[in-house]
């Protein structure tokens, strides 16, 4: 186990270092942000490595299933799980959106495809995440897993919801709902300026504009970090945005 540490101050570096000698603790002077998850993957030696958040955690018996599974379907580079929430355990809506299959299922991967996937439940393939470059520092934070999931299908992996994998997620209660829609907005925006055409590009900022003030929030952050994502730019094949489309415009 390692545990990546986003420059928190509240004592959890000595807390651990001291009650759980056998991790492996990586503190960092700053919040790094999604980035952060990268350095503990360079380090894993293992093939595959699950990721957890500090809200979150596995369910017994579903990490030894993914070896499993991702043993038994090398093309695989991420395998999605079951996300259950909070005290009630309900399913995450992204699990319904990935248990309808829009995209279908491949024979060689473990179930219905996807082209995204929420990090804290989620176990990849060391060698494709790695490939593809990890998290990246354009997007920081919320909604960084599109970009890997398209930059992997780019490169000929693939990517499946496997609902027999559970992962618990308790989130607080006490988060900041508008700023976090705001992030989420804008980081969808940049996704679309890195990896999809500029028709769909310039449909996006105008849907964002027209949904109220988040939206338009959203947009003014977005041009803030586009020289970035303008460098970091490379358009996916037409095969992968045809999917991209397809859960925009589900039949």
């Amino acid at each position: 186990m390692i545990l990546v540490d986003n420059g928190s101050t509240d004592g959890t570096v000595a807390s651990v270092r001291e009650t759980q000698p056998d991790v492996m603790v990586v503190s960092l002077p700053v919040n790094r942000g999604a980035p952060a998850r990268n350095i503990g993957v360079r380090l894993a030696g293992s093939p595959y490595v699950a990721f957890a958040d500090d809200d979150s955690w596995w369910e017994a018996g579903s990490l030894a299933r993914a070896v499993e599974v991702l043993d038994a379907h090398p093309r695989a580079a991420v395998v999605a799980a079951r996300v259950r929430v909070g005290t009630a355990q309900v399913d995450d809506p992204i699990c319904a959106a990935m248990a309808a299959a829009p995209l279908g299922r491949a024979a060689d991967l473990p179930g219905p495809s996807v082209l995204g996937f929420l990090a804290c439940g989620a176990v990849v393939r060391r060698s494709a995440f790695l490939e593809v470059g990890g998290f990246d520092d354009v997007v920081f934070f919320g909604g960084e897993e599109e970009r890997v999931a398209l930059d992997l299908a780019s490169a000929g992996w693939g990517l499946a919801y496997v609902p027999e994998l559970v992962v618990h997620h308790h989130p607080s209660a006490s988060r900041d709902s508008r700023g976090r829609a705001v992030q989420d907005e804008r980081n969808r925006l940049l996704v679309t300026v890195m990896r999809r055409p500029w028709g769909v590009v310039a449909r996006e900022v105008v849907r964002a504009l027209r949904s109220g003030p988040a939206g338009r929030a959203a947009v003014r952050a977005a041009v803030r970090r586009s020289p970035r994502a303008l460098r970091a730019r490379r358009r996916v094949p037409a095969w992968v945005e045809a999917a991209r489309r397809a859960l925009d415009c589900p039949a």
